[in-house]
């Protein structure tokens, strides 16, 4: 029998909710011979039922996972490799892909949704507001891992848009502190989501100038997504065009 070379698939398995994972990504997991999953980070519902071999990588190297992967992917087994919310975002498949195109192995990715968004739709929040902000930063505070200094918290706080700080809610004494020195004002709002959609979801609001120890009483240290801006007050009267009976559009005439 001839061998099927089927591509690899990098599918964002969503923020931890399993109905948030899209109906193509729900196929190719009920379809896969091979899963390699970010056992840490994602919901384990998400595998239940299914009949491939899985594989677990949160205790394994970029060598250890290539080596699943491409030899599945060889022998023209049906393999995705499944991260955490939006594999684009802090999903660490770039070298992934790279070691794939060197073996000549064709790939695709499927979008998920990110624990960005899952964390606005818990806060009941607009992330861009007309004549507020109307742009939204995905970034997060140096660790280990550093950042360029152009995008340093407090460089990027000097816009005083949405920001959706990823992986930094350990550090949230250095993310205050750069995030006011940059400009934004003490007072404002803030929000901390842990474990955005999941059963045991929490949410903390605050400013930032009472955030840090809110966070410290709350002992969330992982697995949270920060968002700030003035998107988040609950006192903005402001409204967008699109619907404003006084605004005319191509499907629409001014009343």
């Amino acid at each position: 029998m001839s061998i099927i070379n089927y591509p690899i698939i990098f599918l964002g398995a969503g923020p931890g909710d399993p109905e948030l994972i899209t109906l193509k990504g729900r196929r190719l997991l009920d379809e896969a011979d091979v899963i390699v999953y970010a056992g840490s980070l994602v919901n384990p519902a998400l595998l239940d039922g299914v009949k491939a071999q899985v594989h677990d990588s949160a205790g394994m190297d970029l060598d250890a996972i290539m080596e699943i992967m491409v030899s599945a992917g060889q022998s023209g087994k049906r393999v995705v490799r499944l991260h955490t919310g939006d594999p684009a975002i802090y999903g660490a498949i770039r070298e992934q892909m790279q070691r794939l195109d060197l073996e000549k192995i064709q790939y695709e990715v499927v979008p998920g949704v990110s624990s960005a968004l899952a964390s606005a739709a818990a806060l009941k929040v607009e992330l861009t507001v007309p004549e507020v902000t109307q742009t939204v930063i995905f970034t997060r505070q140096a660790g280990r891992t550093p950042v360029p200094e152009k995008e340093s918290l407090q460089n990027l706080a000097a816009l005083q848009t949405s920001m959706c700080i990823f992986l930094s809610v350990s550090m949230i004494e250095k993310v205050v502190a750069e995030l006011i020195a940059g400009g934004y004002p003490a007072d404002t709002p803030v929000a901390v989501v842990e474990k955005a959609s999941w059963p045991d979801q929490r949410i903390v609001r605050a400013t930032l100038v009472d955030i840090e120890e809110k966070i410290q009483a709350s002992e969330i240290r992982k697995t949270a997504m920060i968002l700030v801006g003035r998107a988040l007050a609950d006192d903005d009267t402001a409204v967008s065009k699109l619907y404003d009976a006084g605004f005319s559009h191509e499907y629409r005439e001014e009343k």
